[in-house]
C-alpha cells in the first residue's frame, strides 16, 4: 500500500513509461532473483509471514530493487513510503516517522520506508534512521548500486541485512520484453507489434542486465513505428535507434575500480586481448587517457621491471604521446603500450625489493651512516675518520670488497637474484 503521505502512483497510467507500467506486482513475477524470492527461498518465507527485516538491496540498475521493496510492502500489507536520497533529507524522515507511529498505534499497520540511492545520504542523514530502526518504528529498506561496505555507515550496516541482487540474464530480459509486447493492460499489446527474435536478442544484449533499459529501448522502437506505419520491430531498426551501447563506467562507483583492476590483472596475466578490451572500456567511457598512461608507467616498473627494461621506456613514451597528441589519436599509442606490457616478461622483484628496503629503513632509521661512506669536506671530519678506508671503485679493475649498509644490516639482501 502506498502511503497517503505522498501522491499515489497509477501503474496503469498509459502515459507512464513502459518500464514503470510493467513493474512486477507479485513475488512470482520477479525474475532473476530466485535466491531471494524463489519458491523455496528463506527470504520469501519471511516476506510472506510479514517478518520483513530492515535491509539494503545492493545491485546494478534495473535489477528490481525498487520493485522488490514495493511487492514486499504489498504482500505484508504494510504502508509503503518511497524517498530518493538525492532529493530528501532528515526533515522528510521525521515526517515519515510521525506517520509510522500513528500507523502502529491506531491502525496496527507497519510502515516500510524505502530510500533509493541510500549511498547518497551523508553520515548525519544515515544516523537519523538508526533509533527508528532499532525501536522497530519502521522497516527500513535501502537500495544502492554501490558497495555498501564503502558507501554506507558502519552504524547503519550493523542494524540491517544486506542482500545482493543480480543483473538479469538475457533470457530473463527477453521474457520481460515478450510479456510487455503481449500485455494489453499495462504493456504494448494493443499495438499488435511483431518483434523478431533477433531484435529481442539485440535489445537484451544492449541492456546489460537492466530491465528498465531494455523496456525503454522497446518503447522507443514502438513509438517510432507510428511514423513508419509498420508494426515490425527487427534488429536493424533496434540498432538504428540505439546507435551504440552505453558503456557502463561510473567514475565514482565501484565499477570504476573494478575495470581498472581488470586491466591491471590482464596485463599481469599476459593476456593482451583482454588488456585491450579493458583499455577500450575505459577510453570509450570517457576516462582521462593520462590517468591510464600513469597507471601503465607504474605497471612497467612494478610488474615488469628489469625483466624487460624497455617496458618503462614504452610506457613513458606512450604517456608523452598522449600529452602531445591527445584524443582520439592517442588511443593507438596506449594500445601499443598495453600490448607491449602484456607480452613482456614479468618480474615484481623491484617492487618487492623496494618494499622490503622501505620496511627496513623504517625500523632502522636511527642507524648511522658508516664512517667510510661519509664525505669529509673539512679537516675536522677527516680527523674524525669520515671517508677513511673508502675505496673509489673506478680506480680498481677488479671488484671491490666493501660494505655499503650500516653494520647492523650487513649482508642483508632485498633484491632477488632472479629478475
Amino acid at each position: 500500500m502506498q502511503s497517503d503521505l505522498f501522491p499515489s502512483k497509477d501503474d496503469k497510467n498509459p502515459i507512464s513509461p513502459l518500464a514503470d507500467r510493467m513493474r512486477p506486482l507479485t513475488l512470482d513475477d520477479i525474475l532473476g532473483q530466485d535466491a531471494l524470492v524463489g519458491r523455496e527461498a528463506a527470504f520469501r518465507r519471511l516476506i510472506e509471514k510479514g517478518n520483513i527485516p530492515s535491509c539494503i538491496f545492493w545491485g546494478p540498475p534495473g535489477c528490481g530493487k525498487t520493485t522488490l521493496a514495493e511487492v514486499m510492502a504489498a504482500v505484508s500489507s504494510a504502508d509503503f513510503v518511497s524517498l530518493s536520497a538525492v532529493t530528501s533529507g532528515v526533515a522528510e524522515i521525521r515526517q515519515i516517522v510521525q506517520k509510522a507511529h500513528l500507523n502502529c498505534s491506531l491502525k496496527q499497520r507497519r510502515t516500510i520506508l524505502f530510500i533509493d540511492e541510500i549511498h547518497r545520504f551523508n553520515k548525519g542523514q544515515q544516523d537519523a534512521l538508526l533509533p527508528h530502526i532499532e525501536k522497530g518504528t519502521l522497516i527500513f529498506i535501502g537500495a544502492t548500486t554501490e558497495n555498501p561496505s564503502f558507501e554506507v555507515n558502519q552504524a547503519l550496516l550493523s542494524r540491517v541485512r544486506v542482500f545482493v541482487l543480480n543483473p538479469l540474464s538475457e533470457k530473463d530480459l527477453i521474457g520481460i520484453l515478450i510479456k510487455s509486447v503481449k500485455d494489453k493492460n499495462r504493456g504494448l499489446g494493443n499495438l499488435n507489434l511483431k518483434v523478431s527474435e533477433d531484435a529481442l536478442s539485440v535489445i537484451a544484449g544492449l541492456a546489460n542486465g537492466d530491465a528498465r533499459a531494455a523496456l525503454n529501448v522497446l518503447q522507443l522502437c514502438a513509438e517510432s513505428l507510428e511514423t513508419d506505419k509498420s508494426n515490425l520491430i527487427d534488429s536493424k531498426m533496434v540498432k538504428k535507434i540505439v546507435q551504440r551501447a552505453q558503456f557502463k563506467f561510473d567514475k565514482k562507483g565501484e565499477e570504476y575500480y573494478n575495470v581498472i583492476s581488470a586491466l591491471h590483472k590482464s596485463l599481469r596475466g599476459s593476456d593482451a586481448d583482454a588488456a585491450l578490451y579493458w583499455l577500450a572500456r575505459m577510453l570509450e567511457a570517457g576516462q582521462d587517457p593520462m590517468y591510464i598512461a600513469r597507471r601503465l608507467v607504474r605497471f612497467a616498473s612494478e610488474d615488469v621491471g628489469l625483466a624487460e627494461p624497455q617496458a618503462l621506456i614504452q610506457a613513458v613514451s606512450a604517456m608523452q604521446a598522449v600529452h602531445m597528441v591527445g584524443l582520439p589519436e592517442c588511443k593507438v599509442h596506449l594500445a601499443q603500450a598495453v600490448v607491449f606490457l602484456a607480452q613482456a616478461r614479468k618480474s615484481n622483484a623491484l617492487y618487492t625489493a623496494y618494499n622490503q628496503a622501505s620496511e627496513a629503513a623504517g625500523e632502522t632509521s636511527d642507524l648511522p651512516v658508516p664512517l667510510h661512506l661519509r664525505n669529509a669536506p673539512t679537516q675536522l671530519m677527516k680527523e674524525l675518520g669520515y671517508g677513511r678506508g673508502y675505496q673509489y671503485n673506478p680506480n680498481f679493475k677488479e671488484p671491490v670488497s666493501q660494505d655499503y649498509l650500516p653494520d647492523k644490516l650487513k649482508g642483508r639482501r632485498f633484491l632477488n637474484d632472479k629478475i
